[in-house]
């Protein structure tokens, strides 16, 4: 629970990356000690700046950040792992965590583990981690420091359901400040007590107290009670303008009524009031599958062997398992058991006991986007997967995925982790495969959008094998096989 003291405090902040392009606009709020903010906003709205600007990765371009105490100790869980540290042992890992020397490092390790319920060998590498496994770890990362205030990035991506309920009773009873970046409406709706909404559209920063859900509400309730006054003041501006209209061609007086009927229609305009517009989503869409000659038999994928990661070491056991057109697969168990090893070897043709057709098209969407070259111009990613080119067909399928001209031209390091997401699925759209393989494809992916995507998904024809650990969204998705690994 909060208490009076403000330990943050943004005052007049203004920031952007390029000129013309601004990201934060006179941004004023402040928060307490003890309090529990969701940061909220459309993919690409700046959340992910705000927290580089807490932590001083970046600076303000006007305007002024105060932290009381001055000192106040900051740590960060960040949404993916960085590439140089995935490099190191987890012991190595987590002593970046420290400015000195730990020597009781192992011991804080073990016990920052238990609070994020995970058993680990402090000498595995950390890429040799599932994307479970590394949720923990950035979690844990940021948690063995102890802070005054506690940024978390999307911290329920990639962890299992149990991963996520662990998370958010220890946020339930944290003690201290903690913001908090998630697009999983459940989970931030559990323990927050106040709102943060950066507007893409004015790129202003508008604060609510209250939980989730209600804060939510609270603004729906705002926009329909400001569009119903602009209604009402548009329809007195019409009467007013007519009326003058009337008596400024009846002479002598009544001209001076059609002035006055002129500055009532002023009054009345200058009372219409800027509605908040709601974040945009993405279009409807259609993945379309590929094209086959009349004598394929369907086939897509066989499997003749199911392999799964345990404690005492590799389990497999042998199947026969054919995934056909219009065959949705969902792979299940818990994090660190190999669901995503299994699909990355299915999307590179590595798992010589799943056996594809061939000439099929694998459309992969990977949980980390590692399988983009980030240098590379988003366009161009889209247009290398066309099988004819069409430039306006390219331009018509990304807008409907909010991904505009500016964005387009951008290498792909440059979009938020949500656009990459989206450009993922346009990707998809594009390429029209007949294998889909989708490792987590709700991360980072705005609340709003998920419906949509489930729906392309549910109506996909061509074969698809997906891994997700929110139950809602795969409630919306037929399912024609599960694979439990855990099972195994």
């Amino acid at each position: 629970m909060s208490n009076d003291n403000v330990i943050l405090r943004f005052s007049g902040v203004n920031f952007e990356y390029t000129h013309n392009k601004p990201i934060l606009d006179e941004a004023s709020f402040s928060l307490r000690s003890g309090s529990r903010i969701t940061l909220m906003g459309q993919n690409g709205a700046g959340k992910s700046s705000l927290f580089k600007m807490i932590t001083g990765e970046i600076k303000p371009t006007s305007g002024n950040i105060y932290f009381t105490p001055k000192d106040v100790s900051i740590a960060i869980a960040r949404q993916v792992m960085p590439q140089n540290l995935a490099e190191l042992s987890i012991r190595d890992y987590f002593a970046t965590a420290f400015a000195d020397k730990k020597y009781n490092l192992d011991k804080l390790i073990r016990d920052i583990f238990e609070v994020v319920n995970v058993d680990l060998p402090l000498d595995r590498q950390v890429k040799a981690l599932s994307g479970g496994q590394q949720a923990r770890l950035l979690l844990a990362h940021a948690l063995i420091q102890n802070p005054d205030i506690l940024l978390l990035d999307e911290p329920t991506n990639n962890l299992d359901q149990a991963g996520i309920e662990h998370l958010t009773g220890f946020l339930m009873m944290y003690e201290k400040t903690v913001m908090v970046i998630s697009h999983d409406a459940d989970f931030l709706n559990a323990f927050s007590d106040g709102v943060l909404y950066l507007d893409v559209f004015t790129h202003k920063i508008e604060q609510y107290t209250g939980n989730y859900y209600d804060v939510v509400e609270e603004i729906k309730n705002r926009i329909e009670r400001e569009n119903l006054q602009n209604a009402r003041m548009q329809m007195q501006i019409k009467e007013k303008l007519a009326q003058a209209e009337v008596f400024a061609h009846k002479g002598g007086k009544l001209r001076a009524v059609a002035k006055r009927m002129r500055e009532s229609a002023e009054e009345a305009e200058s009372a219409i009031v800027s509605v908040r517009q709601e974040d945009r989503t993405i279009r409807e869409f259609k993945i379309p599958a590929q094209e086959f000659d009349k004598f394929f038999d369907g086939k897509i994928l066989h499997f003749n062997s199911i392999s799964a990661i345990k404690a005492h070491g590799v389990v497999s056991k042998e199947v026969d398992l054919a995934i056909r057109k219009n065959t949705h697969v969902l792979i299940t168990g818990p994090n660190g058991i190999g669901k995503s090893t299994m699909l990355e070897n299915i999307a590179n043709n590595k798992d010589e006991h799943a056996v594809i057709a061939k000439e099929i098209k694998i459309g992969y969407y990977k949980q980390d986007f590692s399988n983009f070259d980030f240098q590379q111009k988003a366009f161009d990613a889209l247009k290398e997967v066309m099988e004819k080119y069409d430039e306006h067909n390219l331009r018509a399928a990304a807008a409907g995925f909010l991904l505009d001209g500016k964005l387009l031209d951008q290498p792909i390091a440059a979009l938020s982790e949500g656009q990459k997401g989206l450009l993922s699925f346009c990707r998809l759209v594009l390429m029209k495969p007949g294998l889909l393989i989708l490792d987590e494809p709700t991360n980072h992916i705005n609340f709003r959008h998920l419906p949509i995507i489930a729906k392309a998904l549910d109506n996909y024809e061509g074969a698809s094998i997906m891994v997700s650990h929110i139950p809602d969204f795969v409630s919306q998705i037929r399912i024609d096989q599960v694979i439990d690994l855990n099972a195994l």
